[in-house]
């Protein structure tokens, strides 16, 4: 039976980065390890070939082959989001076919950068993306990146698609699902773009977040998000607390911080594709510091040591 996005696109969704070993190859192993450590943390979907995947930096047949690779561990279990990533409406539509034919549940399809379109044209661009596949669309706002914002009433027009199932919201405008829902389909769905504006995103009324520090500490993510839906905000923002240092050093060097982490972790290699570059000796130290304050026993033991 088909499962309809608004019953998995919630909560904290890990944006998974991609591993790269000694050659600049991906590690196909480690991100499948990757994968299979979201499956038993319980998460509805997993996000590849992403922001936290640099995706600019893979070859569409690289994207194939690491959306590929999530679907064959994924086996169902959790949903596999596959980014579309590119400003140039055709090689976007392109990846969103070949995310289509590895088996992907579902496209993320990001405004495009640097030649900041105005709305009509966002509105042609994931207009086009959507006819060319099957696929549910969801949208990604990330105005830092693009420096143009999506606008509520693009927005709008988007979602009289039903193809069109909810959308990243980057913008950092935490009154966004509040203000808007009550104009778009009850299916739809809205998430934070980023662990930043996470928890206030959801406390009023967002949907859950795309999320990095979810790849580090899965299942205490899903404990906060879990405390915010039935109401116990002084339980989920003592446990939100705990992972801000962390949230901090993470989205001032974004992905690289994730990569040491996930090092740290043993994980994965800390391996970044030019132009990102491997974090210095003191954010490394600041990230092994941000640890201690989960103060989770399975996740630090032996960090820093």
């Amino acid at each position: 039976m088909l499962i309809p996005p608004a019953a998995w696109f919630t909560g904290f969704i890990p944006d998974l980065p991609t591993p790269f070993d000694a050659a600049d190859a991906i590690d196909l192993k480690a991100f499948a390890a990757l994968c299979e450590r979201q499956v038993a943390a319980g998460v509805p979907a997993i996000v590849v070939c992403e922001t936290a995947g640099e995706a600019p930096t893979l070859s569409p047949a690289e994207q194939e082959l690491v959306i590929r690779t999530a679907v064959d561990v994924a086996r169902g279990r959790v949903r596999v989001i596959a980014g579309a990533v590119s400003n140039a409406t055709s090689h976007a539509i392109e990846l969103a076919r070949r995310a289509e034919a590895a088996g992907a549940d579902a496209v993320m399809s990001v405004v495009p950068a640097y030649n900041k379109p105005m709305q009509e044209g966002m509105l042609a661009h994931f207009r086009a993306i959507a006819a060319a596949i099957g696929l549910p669309v969801i949208l990604h706002d990330n105005p830092a990146r693009t420096l143009r914002p999506l606008a509520d009433e693009t927005l709008l027009r988007l979602a009289e698609s039903r193809q069109f199932v909810g959308l990243r919201d980057g913008g950092g405008d935490i009154t966004r699902p509040m203000r808007l829902s009550h104009s778009l389909p009850a299916s739809f769905r809205f998430l934070s773009g980023g662990d930043v504006t996470a928890f206030a995103f959801i406390a009023d009324g967002g949907d859950g977040a795309i999320s990095e520090v979810a790849n580090i500490a899965p299942d205490l993510c899903r404990t906060i998000f879990s405390h915010l839906r039935q109401g116990r905000l002084q339980s989920a923002r003592y446990l939100h607390k705990r992972l801000i240092p962390l949230i901090a050093c993470l989205s001032r060097e974004d992905p690289a911080a994730l990569k040491y982490a996930l090092n740290v972790l043993g994980l994965m290699s800390a391996a970044t594709r030019l132009p990102i570059v491997p974090l210095d000796a003191a954010a490394q130290r600041g990230v092994v510091r941000a640890f201690a304050a989960i103060a989770d026993e399975e996740l630090i033991d032996g960090v820093g040591a």
